[in-house]
């Protein structure tokens, strides 16, 4: 064989393994399975309210001592009250049109168990916020719009599935709150929070 017609070979046999190479990890990049999210029931359990803490134990007894007509109390120090509990909320990977507030159909399926999750025992009669969140790429005006139509969207979906309008509340919250904070233009920032406001 000549020796250009050899060296010919080579690269082209050279570059059908690496093509082949490139669209195996195509397919293997494909194959990825989508993060889970929640189903209804571990929707219910985080967005339920725990019950308070037990009180704390009650103040000890006032010692008194008499000497003569002079009366000594000694009681202990009030204990701070405990910080307040952060409110139950669940943050969902909520997938939209781009630049819009339609909700795309691989989404549907998370907004079911939601709103299966906001009708059941447990929630039927909490009141919820609605949030929508978004990365930093837009000016900021732009920004609150796009999250509140899309915290309107979510609310008119579940609204359409059974959950009565007047238990949810949109907020559009733009980029103030980012999930990651060391990203602002990370893709886990635009998302949807429900908050249970009970």
């Amino acid at each position: 064989m000549h020796r250009p017609l050899r060296q010919f070979s080579r690269r082209f046999v050279s570059s059908l393994l690496l093509a082949g190479g490139a669209l195996a990890l195509s397919s293997l990049a494909q194959a990825q399975p989508a993060p889970a999210q929640p189903s209804a029931a571990e929707m219910v359990e985080m967005l339920k309210t725990q019950p308070a803490p037990a009180a704390a134990a009650a103040a000890p007894a006032v010692h008194t001592r008499s000497l003569r007509n002079l009366s000594v109390e000694s009681t202990a120090a009030p204990s701070a009250p405990p910080p307040p509990a952060a409110r139950p909320q669940l943050a969902l990977d909520i997938q939209f049109d781009f630049d819009s507030a339609r909700v795309r159909p691989e989404s549907q399926p998370v907004l079911d168990h939601l709103a299966q999750a906001l009708q059941s025992p447990e929630l039927a009669q909490a009141r919820f916020a609605v949030e929508g969140h978004t990365d930093a790429k837009g000016g900021d005006a732009y920004n609150l719009r796009l999250s509140q139509s899309r915290a309107d969207a979510v609310r008119d979906y579940l609204a359409l599935h059974g959950v009565a309008v007047q238990r949810l509340t949109p907020i559009g919250k733009g980029a103030t709150d980012p999930a990651n904070t060391a990203d602002a233009f990370s893709a886990e920032n635009r998302r949807v929070r429900v908050v249970n406001l009970e």
